[in-house]
């Protein structure tokens, strides 16, 4: 038996995020071995998604600087360059630069961190500090 809504129609399937469609697409290239064309993402992604669609995604990432791209012949091939966790902080760094006053968004987002999570933060700035000074 289908899942049918109260005026009787199918439910609709569930519309996937920006963001997700984005992890999605990065993960697929990530897997590839060379530079790939829009054709091969799409096929990997199920061949779903209109060619369009993976273009537009593929230039957004390309613009986050999470992908970079090479002409082959009249198209191009893709590459990855960023996994998830540099695709989360392209936005996260995205947003920051967005805001007028930094130190208030920073300073709001650290007390909101678990105390695990502050001292994570807290030993990724000290390995940084580190690596500047040597």
């Amino acid at each position: 038996m289908t899942d049918r809504s109260e005026d009787g129609a199918e439910p609709s399937p569930r519309r996937r995020g920006q963001g997700e469609l984005e992890a999605q697409v990065l993960a697929v290239l990530r897997e590839a071995s060379e530079p790939v064309p829009v054709a091969w993402v799409r096929e990997r992604l199920g061949g779903a998604l209109a060619y369009t669609t993976v273009i537009t995604i593929l230039t957004r990432l390309r613009a986050k600087g999470a992908v970079e791209r090479e002409r082959a012949g009249r198209s191009f091939r893709w590459t990855a360059v960023a996994d998830e966790a540099g695709l989360a902080a392209l936005r996260m760094r995205k947003v920051l630069d967005a805001e007028a006053d930094r130190h208030a968004v920073l300073a709001s987002f650290v007390t909101g961190l678990s105390p695990n999570e502050e001292r994570l933060l807290r030993e990724l700035l000290a390995k940084a500090a580190e690596e500047e000074e040597g």
